[in-house]
């Protein structure tokens, strides 16, 4: 019984923070943005099978698109390209999980803001500026992985 309420408000909890978070970070700017860390556990998801990170992850990226004005699905074509071009060749180091999830959080943020970079220069358009904050955002993205 207590453990239905418990996975309940954690399932809860969860999907609020994917709807909420967002939109917080539209509203206060220094919020790190997370989409190596979302990125990795749809990943995750889709290794795994688990249906509930990959619901999770997608609702995140797609709402903190919508609430930012970047370029919709960019975040998602990101992370699926990572996966099928780069993210096979981390076969060598699956021996440390942690290393595989650090690098693919790096590579994940990298690889985002390279295409989002890549967007405003094609359609000549100022999407996010690139300071000091993208740096702290992937520093938490970072902390984040050892959580998983």
């Amino acid at each position: 019984m207590i453990t239905r309420a418990i996975r309940a408000a954690t399932i809860t909890l969860t999907l609020a923070f994917a709807v909420f978070y967002p939109m917080l970070i539209s509203i206060k700017v220094f919020l790190p943005l997370m989409v190596g860390f979302m990125g990795y556990l749809l990943i995750l998801g889709i290794e795994r099978n688990r249906y509930y990170f990959i619901l999770v992850s997608l609702l995140y990226l797609l709402n903190l698109e919508v609430n930012l004005s970047l370029p919709l699905f960019l975040t998602v074509i990101t992370v699926l390209v990572f996966y099928t071009a780069i993210y096979p060749s981390f076969d060598i180091i699956k021996e440390c999980p942690v290393c595989v999830s650090l690098i693919s959080v790096i590579f994940i943020d990298l690889l985002y803001f390279i295409m989002l970079i890549g967007h405003d220069f094609i359609f000549n358009e100022t999407s996010i500026v690139v300071d000091q904050l993208l740096i702290y955002s992937l520093l938490v993205d970072l902390f984040l992985v050892f959580l998983l």
